[in-house]
């Protein structure tokens, strides 16, 4: 972060108080001004719901053009990274700042295949859920307890027990995943396999059971793989903000991903895919393609109630560089599996084509976003829909414990405490009981 030769000065109408605030320059981006000292200049606070204006920390990780339509991690454009390179290449990446070499790689690969197993007593802990529990509950759950089975690990002064928390929880979410899953199945748990890659291993443990051998299907292996890729981290989004700010009380690292876990839940966050995929299933059944028009002009009659999921981003203004590439992943799966005639995929072909040519969708830039295709590829591959957010938990963790991490590396850091806009009573006096209305 570099002091700009800008000053941003901050004066009011009465001429009662005039003062300069720094200006900081970021690698790209917008500059930022500031703020620290403005309540001991001015004793005001600044009004910001949302945070939509406000910087609340410094980072290199992962920065996001929303009006360019550009993703990048640690400076490398998603487009090239989903194409060239493994989901345990960008973990290592977003861990460590730069790709692996042949040699890194190999130890990285070797290290978190070598974390997968989960402490036994996990499964007792599972059978105190409900079999119809939400996965997303049974997830928050688990993760929560790793602490208390791997207690070696976390003092977070200690930048080792840091990088063996990171490892762990990379290596250990698909086995918890799976077990949530096959939990909710009455089926047994498939251990893991460390002859397999990490997405191969995680979809045996999914769909393999004791009966016979699972055969891993390469392109449902690429696909999941490049899902993982596409969400492993996306800037100060909500659920990475509640792992900083649950972090920064000096709570143990399974606690603070448990509370992105927990965050991640809700439908405005991870719960997207999943509602984009209920929309295409309701319009099948309400007449299908041939209604794709009719369903549309009920989206732009704001009296309607009709609302068009998996399209526009709270931050990108432009078509979501992820969109592109899980389009064509759909394909490739679908192509795959024999499902290219799926009637959910020609709906979204359809919702598409016309969004892109309406002008009141392309006026409103409501381009599509990684949603909108990426739940129609897990229904394929077989993954249930109450399944999609804990699949976009286990890839967002690396993303979660290595902000977690650069926040706890930062000399500045301090425990997060929001302000804000008073506007209850004023001080009031608790008077007897009978004079109470």
């Amino acid at each position: 972060m570099n002091l700009s030769d800008k000053k941003a000065i901050l004066s009011f109408s009465d001429d009662s108080t005039k003062i300069e605030l720094p200006i900081y320059k970021g690698t790209v981006g917008p500059d930022v001004i500031d703020i620290r000292k403005l309540y001991s200049q001015t004793d005001m606070f600044t009004y910001d719901p949302g945070f939509m204006s406000t910087a609340a920390c410094e980072s290199a990780i992962t920065y996001i053009d929303g009006d360019k339509g550009e993703l990048l991690y640690r400076g490398y454009p998603i487009e090239q990274l989903a194409v060239n390179c493994s989901f345990l290449d960008i973990c290592y990446l977003i861990l460590n700042g730069e790709l692996p070499n042949s040699a890194q790689k190999e130890e990285f690969d070797q290290t978190v295949t070598h974390h997968t197993m989960v402490n036994e007593q996990m499964h007792f802990f599972l059978r105190g859920f409900r079999r119809d529990a939400h996965p997303m509950a049974v997830l928050t759950g688990l993760v929560g307890a790793l602490s208390a089975f791997y207690h070696d690990s976390t003092d977070i002064t200690n930048p080792e027990h840091r990088h063996i928390s990171a490892i762990r929880l990379i290596a250990k979410m698909p086995t918890l995943v799976a077990m949530a899953y096959k939990y909710s199945l009455g089926q047994p748990y498939i251990y893991p396999q460390n002859n397999l890659s990490y997405t191969g291993n995680f979809l045996r443990m999914m769909f393999g059971t004791p009966c016979e051998e699972y055969k891993v299907n390469d392109v449902v292996e690429r696909a999941l793989d490049r899902i993982f890729i596409l969400h492993a981290d996306h800037e100060q989004n909500a659920s990475t903000s509640t792992v900083r700010l649950c972090g920064s009380s000096g709570t143990d690292p399974f606690a603070a991903i448990a509370a992105g876990v927990a965050c991640l839940w809700g439908p405005a966050h991870g719960g997207a895919n999943e509602a984009c995929l209920k929309m295409l299933e309701d319009l099948q059944a309400n007449g299908g393609i041939e209604k794709v028009g009719e369903f549309m002009e009920k989206v732009k009659d704001k009296n309607s109630g009709v609302r068009l999921m998996g399209f526009g981003h709270r931050v990108y203004k432009n078509y979501d560089p992820r969109a592109k590439l899980m389009q064509e992943t759909c394909k490739e799966v679908l192509e795959s599996l024999g499902l290219q005639d799926d009637p959910l995929f020609k709906l979204a072909m359809e919702v598409e084509r016309i969004a892109l040519e309406d002008p009141y969708f392309v006026e409103r830039k409501l381009y599509p976003n990684v949603d909108f295709y990426s739940g129609i590829v897990q229904r394929a591959i077989g993954i249930p829909t109450s399944l999609f957010t804990a699949i976009f938990a286990l890839a967002r963790t690396v993303g979660w414990i290595a902000q977690w991490n650069e926040m706890l590396s930062d000399p500045d850091y301090k425990i997060g405490r929001p302000r804000q806009l008073y506007t209850g009573y004023s001080a009031r006096e608790v008077g007897t009981i009978d004079t109470r209305k």
